[in-house]
């Protein structure tokens, strides 16, 4: 018996070419080809209400967001007499437009793909739903779809927004003081602004500087807050110490505390002039240190009090590692003769190493921009006479701070921030490929 396919006529089969050209050319008529009116003539009056009402918004958004704005602010004896164009405010419109746009593109492509799946049902030898029936439909195979939807719209203006703004700033002039709106207008200058920061020896020589203490920071302050805390949690852990919850609960205090009042506390008490510990230090005859006012002690001071509130955290979660830890393993390891040395680097270190590593990477990432601790504890400093708008211990982050509230460079602060996020996300996947857990994971799927 031959199938319904192939008693098919041609030209009931063009159908199916018919109906998805009406809706390439206009929204709805593919629908209205097929019979379909309730939904044809919805897809219909949307495409009319856009373009009566919206395209020329759209055309004027689009056109603002390419000029960032042609009139100026005009001022006479110190009055404003014409406001002029806002550019930051055009762009954030313009992208806004651009997400719209987004939308009615994807609206208009699920309307041809809809008439496209009509004709396909016609040329089956199928009836065309009904408009009733094509609600079920939807609601049947598209219910998760239809629950994402609002956390999708959410995303794109509440995330993908900011996100898009922050990156298109890098592109443009935006900086004080001869590019600030309204009194001036913001242009599109490409990539001049990431050939500032890496050619223009007052940029370049900060940002390498910058970039090289970062990198040390993260990298000390990731792995003596690490192996602090593994080294108390095998002390403690060990078998002759006693009243073992009593030494968690007291080493686990200084993280309990607030950070912010930590750091507080400490650069009190670092202070040069008056601080308690360099009182100390003259009473058992040494010099004071200059530990806020001298680059290499800030730094220094800056590690100690990183290490002292970001041990704990790590003490609390190789605690519970070691304590899951198999004893038969260490038994067997004497039995073999090995030494206390021996069954730590062959058997505490490598499994708390597995368990822990995806989390080390994090802290990596975490204390690359760990801003709280830089700025209330030194503010970047010292002084460096060297650099543009950064002192001797900022990070990236912290002088992307400065370069934005302090000095309204925003086109090389995002130029500094889409650097930051390329690295950290490509160190990031990088290394969370190539740890064992991710890797016995995808061989579990």
């Amino acid at each position: 018996m031959t199938s319904n396919r192939n008693a098919t006529p041609r030209s009931f089969r063009s159908h199916r070419v018919t109906g998805t050209v009406l809706s390439a050319l206009f929204m709805g008529l593919g629908q209205l080809y097929h019979r379909q009116y309730i939904k044809g003539l919805l897809f219909t009056l949307f495409e009319l209400y856009l373009l009566i009402f919206w395209s020329q918004r759209l055309w004027q958004g689009m056109m603002d967001f390419i000029t960032l704005g042609t009139q100026e602010q005009i001022r006479q004896r110190g009055r404003i007499v014409e406001q002029g164009d806002h550019s930051i405010f055009l762009m954030i419109e313009g992208i806004i437009y651009l997400l719209v746009l987004l939308i009615v593109i994807g609206i208009y492509l699920l309307n041809i793909r809809d008439a496209d799946q009509a004709g396909k049902r016609r040329v089956q030898g199928l009836s065309v739903r009904t408009f009733k029936q094509s609600l079920l439909h939807i609601w049947d195979k598209g219910y998760a779809y239809l629950l994402l939807m609002p956390a999708l719209f959410f995303t794109l203006f509440l995330t993908i927004l900011p996100l898009l703004f922050g990156i298109l700033i890098a592109f443009t002039n935006y900086s004080g003081p001869h590019h600030l709106p309204p009194k001036h207008l913001v242009d599109w200058v490409g990539f001049e602004s990431f050939q500032k920061l890496f050619q223009l020896k007052t940029w370049s020589h900060t940002f390498k500087g910058v970039v090289m203490w970062t990198v040390i920071w993260a990298l000390i302050s990731t792995v003596t807050t690490y192996f602090t805390g593994l080294f108390y949690a095998v002390v403690i852990n060990h078998k002759p110490v006693r009243l073992k919850r009593m030494w968690r609960t007291i080493f686990i205090l200084p993280w309990a505390i607030p950070a912010f009042v930590s750091i507080l506390i400490f650069r009190n008490f670092f202070n040069g002039q008056f601080g308690p510990l360099n009182e100390y230090l003259t009473a058992i005859g040494l010099d004071p240190i200059p530990w806020l006012s001298d680059p290499f002690w800030a730094k220094f001071a800056l590690i100690a009090v990183n290490t002292w509130i970001g041990f704990p955290f790590w003490l609390a979660l190789m605690s519970g590692v070691l304590t899951n830890i198999d004893k038969d393993l260490y038994e067997a390891a004497e039995v073999d003769g090995a030494s206390a040395w021996q069954k730590f680097t062959g058997i505490t270190l490598p499994l708390v190493m597995f368990a822990t590593a995806p989390l080390l990477i994090m802290s990596f990432a975490g204390n690359f921009n760990n801003f709280n601790i830089i700025y209330l504890f030194t503010e970047g400093g010292p002084v460096n006479m060297a650099y543009s708008y950064a002192g001797s211990t900022d990070i990236l982050i912290s002088w992307i701070y400065k370069l934005t509230l302090e000095q309204n460079q925003f086109n090389m602060a995002s130029v500094v921030s889409i650097i930051i996020f390329v690295f950290i996300a490509s160190f990031s996947i990088y290394n969370f490929r190539r740890t064992r857990a991710f890797k016995e994971e995808d061989m579990i799927q």
